[in-house]
């Protein structure tokens, strides 16, 4: 893996490692407890792992990946490796968190699910979402997104700023995201008060500071826009759930960078909130 790539796959999970509520990050592991019985799987093929789960005592932790990831093996193998670090540091800190309290105090094992989806795809771009379920107790469990955006001609990855050109302003691309978040809102809760950009409690997020993914388009190998990833908390109270956005590349190709302007064209298969529905 390249200096580059290893740098960009640790970005993408920086969020997702400082989900875990309430405890130490880095945690120094202690003795396992007396019957500690740990047990983990993974597929026998370890050159293409798609599924890592492990439980003991302290935690539970799970990761998946999606069936599209095989055809880009650096990116599969990058990944999967970044993940189960992860999913390793956060079965110590669950560890930890009961030996500094001398005991489980009455709590379940932790919880940590990594599930990744695969976004749309053009002939040079590839697409994948993260999000992170991680339960330590709390009042409720968190929920987290990230995302990578993979050349597959150069085999490395794409970061926001390269994928829009040097210098441009996403004042424009900030706005209509503004404004489908907030009708998405109000879809959901007709009481709901406006957001704006820069508001003092709840706030429209920058587009350059939010996760995306490519979103599936009515052309043929080309994205129709790009689908934002909204957090619970981010833009209301958390029983307003997450927020998938998807914006039509006409509000935005101008401020393509050259090199990926041609992997944008159509329109969306849908627009607005894409959220997907729990069954």
């Amino acid at each position: 893996m390249t200096a580059h790539l290893r740098l960009l796959i640790l970005g993408v999970a920086a969020s997702a490692v400082l989900a875990a509520c309430d405890r130490r990050e880095a945690a120094t592991t202690a003795p396992p407890a007396p019957g500690d019985q740990t047990t983990a799987t993974a597929p026998a093929d370890a050159q293409a792992p798609m599924t890592y789960e492990s439980k003991n005592q302290f935690a539970s932790v799970k990761l998946t990946l999606p069936e599209p990831i095989k055809a880009q093996p650096d990116l599969h193998k990058a990944t999967y490796a970044q993940a189960t670090r992860d999913l390793r540091q956060f079965v110590e800190g669950a560890q930890a968190d009961r030996t500094e309290a001398g005991g489980d105090q009455g709590l379940p094992p932790y919880e940590k699910q990594i599930d990744y989806f695969a976004g749309a795809e053009t002939s040079r771009l590839f697409s994948l979402q993260r999000r992170d379920f991680d339960f330590t107790g709390g009042a409720h469990p968190n929920t987290l997104y990230s995302a990578a955006l993979w050349d597959k001609t150069t085999k490395r990855m794409v970061t926001p700023a390269e994928l829009f050109a040097r210098g441009a302003d996403l004042s424009p691309l900030d706005r209509a995201l503004c404004a489908a978040i907030n009708t998405a809102k109000k879809a959901r809760d007709p009481s709901a008060e406006p957001l704006t950009l820069g508001g003092k409690d709840w706030a429209c997020p920058r587009a350059s500071a939010t996760p995306f993914v490519l979103t599936p388009g009515t052309t043929a190998g080309k994205a129709g826009g790009l689908t934002f990833l909204i957090g619970p908390y981010q833009v209301g109270p958390y029983a307003e759930g997450a927020y998938q956005i998807a914006i039509p590349q006409s509000a935005f190709a101008q401020l393509i960078a050259g090199d990926y302007a041609g992997e944008f064209a159509g329109q969306p298969m849908r627009t607005g909130d894409v959220t997907p529905r729990q069954s």
